[in-house]
């Protein structure tokens, strides 16, 4: 009994003695990271945090200004997939943001993210000057691309929407409306082989009614579906003859007259550019050039 009462003793105050060094060390460490911040503190270090209704926030630690707003520090972004994990070093004097993926910003900025107008740098070369809006590209602004080319226009919420021009490196232009990102709406395409495109477009492909102008003068006029000809229109090639009708996949394909600059037609039915049945014979039909 007296071994059992003294083995007890022994495992009691071998116990208290870790409770007692748990104690000691968490207290140590409360009164460490305590004297730390504290230390931060009397250095104008501090932490800020913003959260956005567009789904991202941003952390902050660094200096603040005489009125509380952030001076010099260091960004974490989350929340948000597209920036989630991204970092980025603030110098409120010139108002830079230099990102963790090798972007680069000059310009205004609110909340701590560009907001205003500025000039974003990307890593790829890609060079964006005009509006942002909560950090993204957002009203008036101009994008040179690094492989040439250049757009010009209304953004929205980070995407090419509203009334822009975008012109490529060989050329070619589009004047037009845009929506995320693509054309959609009224526009002009000019390519750079001197054909060209005016009319509807729909989620970046010819939609609607347009005018096809090819580079050897050969015009369309008419529907498009999907970016083929598709409807009615009328398609007139560079040595006068016309057809009249109907198209599908891109051809002549229903009702139709085909017409000779002598005066001549040709009224029938085609499928993929030739005659099936013929309502008023008079003689061979050639098909749309492409």
């Amino acid at each position: 009994m007296a071994a059992q009462s003294k083995e007890t003793k022994r495992k009691m105050k071998t116990g208290f003695q870790a409770r007692t060094n748990f104690i000691i060390i968490g207290v140590s460490i409360i009164i460490s990271a305590a004297l730390i911040l504290g230390v931060l503190y009397l250095f104008g270090i501090r932490y800020v945090k913003y959260r956005f209704e567009t789904g991202f926030s941003v952390s902050f630690v660094g200096i603040l200004t005489g009125d509380g707003m952030p001076a010099a520090g260091r960004i974490s972004y989350g929340g948000d997939d597209a920036v989630k994990g991204l970092t980025a070093t603030y110098n409120g004097e010139d108002g830079t943001l230099e990102y963790s993926n090798g972007d680069v910003y000059e310009g205004e900025v609110k909340h701590l993210v560009k907001h205003g107008d500025g000039k974003l740098t990307r890593e790829n070369g890609d060079v964006y000057e005009g509006s942002f809006y909560e950090d993204r590209q957002h009203g008036h602004g101009k994008c040179t691309y690094s492989n040439g080319d250049v757009y010009e226009g209304e953004y929205e919420n980070g995407n090419k929407s509203g009334q822009g021009t975008y012109t490529w490196a060989d050329g070619s232009t589009y004047t037009g409306t845009f929506k995320n990102d693509l054309k959609d709406g009224e526009g002009t395409h000019t390519m750079a082989d001197g054909a060209s495109y005016t009319g509807a477009y729909a989620k970046g492909a010819k939609e609607g009614h347009g005018v096809y102008t090819y580079a050897d003068g050969s015009v369309y006029e008419g529907e498009f579906r999907a970016d083929q000809r598709w409807g009615d229109g009328k398609y007139t090639w560079a040595n006068g003859e016309t057809y009249t009708g109907q198209f599908q996949n891109n051809t002549l394909w229903g009702k139709g007259t085909y017409t000779w600059p002598d005066g001549r037609t040709y009224t029938g039915y085609f499928e993929d550019g030739l005659i099936v049945r013929v309502d008023n014979p008079a003689g061979d039909i050639s098909t749309p050039k492409e």
